[in-house]
């Protein structure tokens, strides 16, 4: 019995030790790589985009007022400020941490009168080169934009009291006084755009009369944002390339080619060739119009902007009835202002009921304030026949002594919006019973200010109705062009002076609270549109071409750029 239990174990023990000396078994055979259909490159992702100017750098939106046309969006794409306004109207943080607030503490009213706010710089910000975004670099454009020799110009200095830098990621501007747009310092259209001092603060101490001509500006450009300069031609185009570290997260877009045509039918020849979007104000309504009916790859995307009021004179005004509210009611009555937009804006217009567009961030609190004036003709010849005015056989309203009543309607021409309104204006109000003589006012005539303030009755001119101070401020009587500012104030056309409008303006650019500072705007429009101090006809439409390929992309609102959100475009697949 144990001789057979010790064989069994031999034979065990003889079995693991032949087995331990067999080569190991063979896998399975993976199959072939080679017989395999190489892995095809993902193709990047590239568009074209167009602006209706040639600017020779990004420069040139910090030394020329009116700008270039296009360019505000072409350097949103290049470069990034510490936040950014969307198309909601809010702000975002984009350089740095958070926007400043009264709520999250980097927003302090002082018991002086003066405030302070702070930014945090992210530890993720870094300039296209790879080098750190920090504080001395937000310091040092303060000092460039502050330089009169270089004749940049920027408002909110006036009001800041010292910018410090407690750390190389924080940066603290303590003001003279509550200014509502403080939030958007260090930031597009705003004051000390950051800029790289160490690749500019050679340059700049050198000779300065050639530093705003620097290659940085153009083809050498290093900013922060999303989207890197790769080839800058003078004249012709830019090509920009996806800045992986963006510090947003990388575009999803890798190239995009932004053409510079100044000549509108060459312009909307290329898009009908293939332009995938038009940048800033770029393309008139006509042309839009164009390319809709013709462009079966895109469509056009309208943003109610800018507003064309009719101007009352109210300094010495000829005929004195112009300064009567029931007249002025009357007039704005009589016609059918949905008609005119229609035909002005080929029905991408809207009727405008007062200053403030309804696509205006939190509208809603400001339109109960609004006061508004349907078409009623029938009604319009009641309140003129309780004026003491008599229609006689030719159809003309004549006073008491046997004057007619005729107003003379300025219309500048240096925009075709005003002619084609003060046609039908003018007939509608000759249908009231109001004769008009319509005076067109050639474009060098226009910038004589003493001649043009002095219109004796009414005036057209469509201009920009944004709620930014540089803006609104415009409705301030210090800003009525006068002998004693030498004509030279930038007020609007009707020259009207209220103290109940100036402080609900000053209440308005002081009030930090976005709550009250609607509430300041909504006196304000209600005193206007209460005393009809301009009749208010129609908002215009700012139009961008499209192509249907592009996902994520909007129109162009009056604060922000078809660029605010360019790292999230992308191309349908």
């Amino acid at each position: 019995m144990r001789d057979w239990k010790r064989g069994v174990v031999v034979g065990l023990l003889a079995a693991l030790v032949l087995s331990a000396c067999a080569p190991p078994p063979q896998a399975a055979r993976a199959p072939d790589s080679s017989a395999r259909e190489p892995a095809r490159p993902i193709a990047p992702k590239r568009m074209t985009a167009v602006i209706r100017d040639v600017p020779p750098s990004f420069v040139t939106r910090r030394t020329r007022p009116d700008g270039y046309r296009g360019l505000d969006a072409l350097e949103e794409m290049a470069h990034a400020g510490l936040t950014y306004l969307k198309a909601d109207g809010t702000r975002a943080p984009q350089l740095a941490e958070a926007v400043p607030t009264i709520e999250n503490g980097l927003w302090r009213l002082l018991p002086d009168g003066r405030m302070e706010t702070t930014w945090k710089i992210k530890p993720t910000a870094r300039w296209h080169d790879g080098e750190p975004l920090t504080a001395d670099d937000l310091l040092f454009a303060t000092t460039v934009e502050q330089d009169k020799e270089l004749e940049i110009s920027f408002a909110a200095y006036e009001l800041i009291e010292s910018i410090v830098a407690p750390d190389p990621r924080t940066v603290t501007v303590t003001w003279k006084r509550p200014y509502i747009e403080a939030d958007g310092m260090f930031s597009y259209r705003g004051a000390g755009l950051p800029l790289p001092k160490h690749l500019l603060e050679k340059p700049y101490g050198g000779d300065k009369t050639n530093f705003l001509g620097h290659p940085f500006w153009s083809q050498e450009f290093v900013g922060a944002g999303a989207f890197k300069v790769q080839e800058w031609v003078q004249d012709t185009h830019v090509i920009l390339r996806a800045y992986d570290d963006y510090v947003l997260g990388r575009p999803k877009i890798d190239d995009i080619e932004v053409k510079f045509i100044q000549d509108n039918n060459t312009l909307l020849a290329n898009v009908l060739a293939g332009i995938d979007l038009t940048l800033g104000k770029t393309i008139s309504l006509d042309i839009a119009l164009q390319a809709r009916d013709q462009w079966k790859d895109g469509k056009v995307v309208s943003v109610l902007q800018n507003w064309t009021p009719i101007n009352p004179q109210w300094i010495n005004p000829d005929p004195p009835i112009i300064a009567n509210y029931q007249f002025r009611r009357a007039l704005i009555m009589a016609l059918d202002r949905q008609e005119l937009a229609d035909v002005v804006f080929s029905g991408q217009g809207a009727v405008a009921h007062s200053y403030v567009s309804p696509e205006t961030p939190l509208y809603n609190l400001i339109e109960p304030a609004i006061v508004k004036y349907p078409y009623d003709p029938r009604q319009a010849a009641q309140l003129l026949d309780g004026l003491g005015y008599t229609k006689r056989a030719d159809g003309f309203l004549y006073d008491a002594d046997g004057r007619k009543l005729v107003v003379d309607i300025q219309i500048p021409l240096q925009n075709d919006v005003h002619p084609k309104t003060a046609a039908p204006v003018a007939d509608k109000w000759q249908q009231l019973g109001v004769g008009v003589d319509q005076t067109p006012i050639p474009i060098q005539r226009a910038q004589d200010r003493e001649w043009r303030s002095q219109f004796p009755g009414f005036n057209i001119v469509e201009r920009v109705n944004s709620l930014a101070i540089s803006e609104i401020w415009r409705f301030h009587s210090s800003q009525v062009p006068l002998p004693e500012n030498r004509w030279l104030a930038g007020g609007f056309a009707s020259r009207y002076r209220s103290p109940a409008v100036d402080a609900a303006l000053e209440r308005y650019v002081t009030t930090i609270p976005l709550p009250d500072r609607m509430d300041a705007v909504a006196t304000l429009v209600r005193h206007q549109t209460e005393n009809l101090t301009e009749l208010p006809i129609f908002y215009g439409a700012d139009p961008t071409l499209i192509s249907n390929r592009l996902v994520n992309v909007t129109g162009r609102g009056p604060l922000y750029t078809q660029a605010w959100n360019v790292q999230e475009w992308d191309i349908r697949s």
